[in-house]
């Protein structure tokens, strides 16, 4: 079963690997910089079309964020 503690763990460690500033990816999802710092806490988790930008943003593929691979 897949948790959420396992998907919040690949998506900071995405966001970590990146290289981005918390300020550019906030900048860039238009979002506010201490959300991004709850997503790498893992205190909170993006919503849907928040996650899909990330990915986009990031080059990411959602089904391994959301350990579908």
């Amino acid at each position: 079963m897949i948790t959420l503690e396992q998907i919040q763990l690949r998506l900071a460690e995405a966001i970590k690997q990146s290289g981005m500033t918390q300020t550019a990816l906030a900048k860039a999802l238009n979002i506010k910089q201490p959300t991004v710092g709850q997503y790498l806490s893992g205190r909170a988790l993006p919503a849907l079309d928040t996650l899909a930008n990330l990915c986009k943003l990031l080059d990411l593929d959602a089904n391994y964020i959301l350990c579908q691979e």
